[in-house]
């Protein structure tokens, strides 16, 4: 998977715009970011659940795991798009989507 399928499957989703956060591309609805793209590490980060993100690591520990600092604690995600599954971006992104529309 590289950077711009990635990009893609985030803009796919309904009222998905992509905006800058901090020198970085941030995928937002309704103003609420649900994923960002680390370019340079060729990572995104997704925001999931505590619970959700501990299904996506322990699927594989590899492509899912937490961000290193309190953020990572409520459920931010990177994933690893050298080696991830588009499936499985696609749901971790859904999930993410799902989370912000909701709120």
């Amino acid at each position: 998977m590289d950077i711009e399928t990635a990009r893609q499957i985030a803009l796919s989703l309904p009222g998905a715009v992509e905006m800058d956060h901090f020198g970085r591309p941030s995928f937002r609805f309704n103003g609420k970011i649900f994923a960002t793209l680390w370019t340079e590490q060729n990572r995104m980060m997704v925001k999931l659940s505590p619970i959700e993100q501990d299904v996506f690591h322990s699927f594989d520990p590899a492509v899912f795991c937490p961000v290193p600092n309190k953020w990572g604690l409520k459920g931010a995600t990177f994933v690893e798009l050298a080696t991830v599954r588009q499936d499985m971006l696609e749901d971790a992104l859904n999930i993410a989507y799902g989370m912000v529309l909701g709120s």
